[in-house]
């Protein structure tokens, strides 16, 4: 089966957006993992690319999803309420191959993600970077989002996050990995001594091992 990505667009009514697929390579393919982007970025974060890269061959068809806003070349991201019309008007396409769908995203993405799993039958809920509070806030919790999402539910979070480090996270029915000295992007200072790559092997790992968990 060919690795080379496939773009589609769709219509939505926040706009058009765009999805970038990386089938499985595995046969059987097993789920769909649905990602979106930031606020501050799009589908080229390291996270991304590295999941899209990994896990096709573990039976994983990757779809990297581009919101309206930035399919339409706009550097401010729209209020959560467009950010959450685009995506529910992404979900039937990304269904269409019959597999389950994990819904995901990274920071803004994460919170889309959360917000409306149930809603839209999200098999589970991948959470990259979630934005626990505004830098230097962390009385403006969005801990209500990440813990309503009825479903399975991965964070993956930077050590050193201004978001929300780890250990800020409060108790609920979700997992949690650490990569260790990652700031939002899960970039790490050299002086961790701990690679890029290594960083994204943690990611990589610990979300092909919670996804093959859901069975």
């Amino acid at each position: 089966m060919s690795r080379r990505p496939r773009m589609q667009t769709v219509p939505t009514d926040a706009g058009e957006a765009r999805i970038t697929w990386f089938r499985a390579t595995a046969a059987p393919p097993r789920l769909v993992l649905a990602v979106s982007h930031g606020a501050g970025g799009g589908i080229e974060a390291r996270d991304l690319q590295a999941l899209a890269a990994a896990l096709p061959g573990h039976g994983v068809t990757v779809a990297l999803v581009e919101q309206p806003w930035r399919v339409a070349g706009k550097k401010v991201a729209p209020a959560p309420k467009t950010l959450d019309t685009g995506w529910r008007g992404l979900w039937p396409t990304l269904a269409e191959p019959g597999l389950p769908v994990v819904a995901g995203g990274r920071s803004a993405g994460a919170r889309v993600a959360c917000r409306t799993a149930t809603e839209l039958g999200a098999a589970a809920v991948l959470a990259l970077s979630f934005p626990l509070h505004p830098p230097g806030k962390p009385e403006k919790s969005r801990a209500d989002e990440l813990l309503g999402t009825g479903v399975p539910t991965l964070v993956v979070q930077g050590g050193n996050d201004p978001f929300g480090r780890p250990a800020e996270f409060p108790p609920g029915p979700y997992a949690l990995t650490e990569v260790p000295y990652g700031d939002h992007g899960f970039a790490v200072p050299k002086k961790s001594g701990l690679s890029e790559a290594q960083a994204m092997e943690v990611i990589t790992g610990a979300v092909t091992g919670w996804l093959t968990s859901l069975g």
